[in-house]
C-alpha cells in the first residue's frame, strides 16, 4: 500500500508528518517525509539491546548531495539551532511508504530513489540508492550520521567518542560508553573520505522546541562516501548499518543489491501480513500493516508482547488487552494472540495482571484495576475468533485458573484499594493511587482521581462476570454463582449509575457522584455484556456523539466543563494537565462506534453511517505517521494529533470496530 504526498516542498507543512518502521524486537527507525528529523525518537536505526527495552540510537540518518561539474546539489533536509534550515527538500519528488520507505529526489539529468528498509528480528538498516544518470559523469556522496545514546535523550560533542575501524567493506565504530557493541557500517561501492568536522552540531528538532525544551542534538560524521556515478548509466548501491557485539566477526562482504534483496524480503512480509488478515480494502490493509508494528518479543518472558505506542511507549497490561482483538484476531495473528494472553496468566498476581513487565529482574508493576477486566474481554474474543475445541481446552488448562483468581480477588479485596463494596460494584483506587486509565500523576497532584467506584470499571466487572457464567457452563461447572451476581451487580449499576438529569451516566460514584461528562461510560454500551435498556444505551451515545467526539478520537472532558483543557503542547506540566482533561483520545473511537451501531439498528444504514464517522481517520493516515494513528489530539480544532505518533490501541481499536461493525454489512445488499 503506497501513500503519495504532491507538495513536499514546504518545510513547515511537512516536518510534522513522519514514518516508522519496526522489526519485531521493539527497535525502530523514522524520520519525517522531507528528511527532517523533528523529535529526539527519530533515526534509521534506534535498536533495542534487551527486547523490547533499553532503546538506543546508533544510526541516525544520511545526508546526500551530487556534484556535477562546478554544480553541487545537496539534499541535505535539517533544523539547527534557532530554526536556521537546510532545504533539501525543494529536490524532493515524491515520498512512498508500503512498509518501507522511499524517498524520489530530481535534479537536471538525475533521478535518485533512495529507499529505507530494517530487517525483521535483526538489529539491521538497509539503504538502497538507485540513481539514473542521464547527463554527465557525477560525483554521489553519502555522508552517515552515527550516535549512542538512549532514544529519548540527546547528545552533545563531549558525549560522541567512538573507537573507529576501517573495514573491507565500509566502517565500524565502538562507543567509549559501551564498549561492548559495535556499529558497523557497510557499502557496496565507493570509497571513505575522512571529513574535516567529525561531527554534524546543534541539529534543532522542532517537536522538542514545541515541548519547550533545547531540542539540540548532535551526531558523529567520521567519514564520507564518494562514489562515482558514469555519465549516462544506471547504479544500484547498497549500504547496511548493523548493531552486533563487539566481539562479533566481520560482517559478510556487500553487493549492489543486498539492500534491494533485504527491501524485497519485507515487501513479501507485508503483502503476507495483508493477505493473512483477509481484508480487501485500502482502509482495512493500511490498519493490518499499522497493527504488525506494535506486536513483539519479548526477552524476559520469551512470548510476543504489545509495544503500546510509537516511539517511546514499551508494553503495558491494559493497552494490550484493549488493543488485542484487533492487532492480532482481526488480522489473523492467532499465534501471538495465544502467547500474548499465556504471558499475562503466567504473571497474574493477587488477582491483578501487570500494567508493565518486569526488566533486568525486577518486579512488575500490578497498578492498574481495568487491566485484569479487559483481560477478560480479550479472552472472550479470542474464543469468538477461534473456537475450536483445541482453544477451549487451551483457555480451560492455561487461562481460566488465573480468571477465576481474578473475580475471587476482586470480591474479598486485593491492591490499590481494589475490593467488591456492599453494593457489590467495584471500587477502585485511594490517596496518590491512580488505577484507571486516566492515571497522570505528577509527585503528589493527581490530575484525575476518579477514586471511588469509576463507571467503566463496573463496566467491565459487570462483563467479566457474564463471562465467566458463560465459560462455567461450557467447562461443565454449571455454577449459578456468576449469574445470580451479575443480577446484583445490574441492579446496583443501574440505581447508582444513571444520571437522568443529563441523560446519560455519572463517570465515578463514590459519596458524590461525578457527573463530568466523560467518555468511559461509552463502554457500559459497547461491551459483549451490557445492563441498560436500549433508551439509556441510545442517549448515552448521543450525549457522547455531541459533547465528546471530534473525528479522530473521543474527549476525554466535555468541552463546557472548568477545567476542559483546549491543546495538549508546551512543557510536561502543562500536556499533564490536558492529558485526561480534554484531550481526545484514538482508542475511545472503537467503542464508541461499536455503540453508535448497536443502538441504531446493527443494520447497513447504522454501519454505512459509522464509516462516515471515521473518515476523518482515514484523512488522519496522510498526516503526522503516515499509515498509523496518533495516541492523542487536541481536543479543539483542527485537532492536531499529539503525543505518540503510532499508538496500539488507536490502530487496534479502529480496526476492531471497523472489521466487526462495518465491515460485514458492507458486503450486504
Amino acid at each position: 500500500m503506497n501513500f503519495k504526498l504532491t507538495d513536499l516542498n514546504s518545510f513547515e507543512d511537512n516536518i510534522r508528518r513522519e514514518w516508522a518502521l519496526t522489526n519485531g524486537l521493539g527497535s525502530y527507525a523514522g524520520s519525517s517525509v522531507i528528511g527532517a528529523h523533528n523529535r529526539t525518537h527519530q533515526g534509521y536505526l534506534i535498536a533495542s539491546l534487551r527486547s523490547p527495552v533499553m532503546r538506543y540510537l546508533f544510526f541516525s540518518k544520511t545526508n546526500e548531495k551530487v556534484t556535477i561539474g562546478n554544480n553541487v546539489y545537496d539534499f541535505t533536509t535539517a533544523q539547527y539551532k534557532g530554526r536556521q534550515r537546510i532545504c533539501g527538500q525543494t529536490y524532493l519528488k515524491e515520498f512512498n511508504y508500503d512498509g518501507t520507505v522511499c524517498y524520489t529526489y530530481e535534479i537536471p539529468g538525475m533521478t535518485i530513489k533512495k529507499h529505507i528498509s530494517l530487517v525483521y528480528g535483526l538489529n539491521r538498516c538497509a539503504i538502497g540508492y538507485e540513481i539514473i544518470n542521464n547527463t554527465d559523469s557525477a560525483t554521489f556522496t553519502v555522508t552517515p550520521l552515527l550516535n549512542y545514546r538512549e532514544h529519548s535523550g540527546s547528545s552533545t560533542i563531549d558525549d560522541l567518542k567512538f573507537t573507529i575501524f576501517r573495514e573491507d567493506t565500509g566502517f565500524s565504530l565502538i562507543p567509549d560508553a559501551n564498549p561492548n557493541i559495535r556499529t558497523y557500517i557497510s557499502v557496496s561501492d565507493g570509497i571513505l573520505k575522512d571529513r574535516e568536522s567529525l561531527y554534524e552540531a546543534d541539529m534543532e528538532l522542532q517537536t522538542e522546541v514545541d515541548n519547550e525544551v533545547a531540542g539540540l542534538d548532535c551526531h558523529f560524521t567520521p567519514f564520507d562516501i564518494e562514489i562515482a556515478v558514469p555519465a549516462n548509466s544506471s547504479k544500484r548501491i547498497s549500504l547496511i548499518c548493523d548493531v552486533i557485539p563487539a566481539s562479533a566477526g566481520i560482517v559478510s562482504r556487500i553487493t549492489p543489491d543486498t539492500a534491494f534483496d533485504i527491501i524485497d524480503a519485507q515487501l513479501k512480509r507485508v503483502s503476507k501480513i495483508i493477505a493473512n488478515s483477509g481484508l480487501k480494502d485500502d482502509f482495512g490493509q493500511a490498519l493490518a500493516v499499522a497493527a504488525d508494528q506494535f506486536i513483539t518479543q519479548r526477552e524476559s518472558t520469551g512470548y510476543s508482547t504489545v509495544l503500546a505506542g510509537l516511539p517511546w511507549f514499551t508494553d503495558w497490561g491494559r493497552d494490550t488487552m484493549i488493543a488485542f482483538t484487533g492487532l492480532t484476531l482481526c488480522t489473523g495473528r492467532f499465534n501471538e494472540a495465544h502467547d500474548i494472553l499465556l504471558t499475562f496468566a503466567k504473571y497474574c498476581h493477587n488477582g491483578l495482571i501487570p500494567n508493565m513487565f518486569p526488566d533486568n529482574g525486577q518486579k512488575p508493576l500490578y497498578n492498574t484495576a481495568d487491566a485484569s477486566l479487559w483481560y477478560f474481554y480479550a479472552v472472550y474474543k479470542y474464543l469468538m475468533y477461534t473456537g475450536n475445541s483445541d482453544d477451549y481446552d487451551f483457555i480451560y488448562k492455561e487461562i481460566y485458573p488465573s480468571l477465576k483468581e481474578i473475580i475471587s480477588a476482586y470480591k474479598n479485596g486485593t491492591d490499590f484499594s481494589i475490593y467488591m463494596d456492599e453494593d457489590y460494584l467495584i471500587h477502585a483506587g485511594s490517596g496518590l493511587d491512580q488505577v484507571t486509565w486516566m492515571d497522570v500523576r505528577v509527585g503528589d497532584w493527581v490530575a484525575t482521581p476518579r477514586h471511588g467506584k469509576p463507571v467503566e470499571i463496573n463496566a467491565l466487572w459487570y462483563n467479566a462476570i457474564c463471562i465467566m457464567d458463560f465459560l462455567s457452563a461450557k467447562f461443565g461447572e454449571n455454577d449459578t454463582e456468576y449469574k445470580v451476581l451479575s443480577e446484583k451487580v445490574r441492579s446496583s449499576f443501574i440505581a447508582k449509575f444513571w444520571n437522568p438529569n443529563a441523560g446519560c451516566l455519572y463517570d465515578v460514584v463514590d459519596e458524590t457522584p461525578d457527573d463530568s461528562i466523560r467518555p468511559n461510560q461509552i463502554y457500559a454500551v459497547s461491551l459483549p455484556f451490557t445492563m441498560l435498556d436500549h433508551d439509556m444505551e441510545k442517549s448515552i451515545v448521543n450525549v457522547v456523539k455531541n459533547k465528546l467526539y471530534v473525528g479522530c478520537g473521543l474527549r476525554s472532558l466535555d468541552p463546557e466543563h472548568k477545567d476542559y483543557h483546549p491543546i495538549y503542547i508546551g512543557s510536561l506540566s502543562k500536556r499533564d494537565h490536558a492529558y485526561h482533561q480534554g484531550t481526545a483520545w484514538g482508542f475511545l473511537l472503537g467503542g464508541f462506534i461499536t455503540a453508535y451501531v448497536k443502538v441504531n439498528g446493527s443494520d447497513k444504514k447504522a454501519a454505512d453511517e459509522a464509516l462516515k464517522l471515521l473518515e476523518p481517520v482515514k484523512d488522519h493516515l496522510y498526516h503526522n505517521c503516515i499509515g498509523s494513528i496518533c495516541e492523542i489530539f487536541d481536543g479543539d480544532s483542527p485537532h492536531n494529533g499529539r503525543g505518540c505518533y503510532a499508538q496500539a490501541w488507536s490502530v487496534g481499536e479502529v480496526l476492531r470496530c471497523y472489521f466487526e461493525d462495518i465491515l460485514p454489512f458492507k458486503t450486504r445488499a
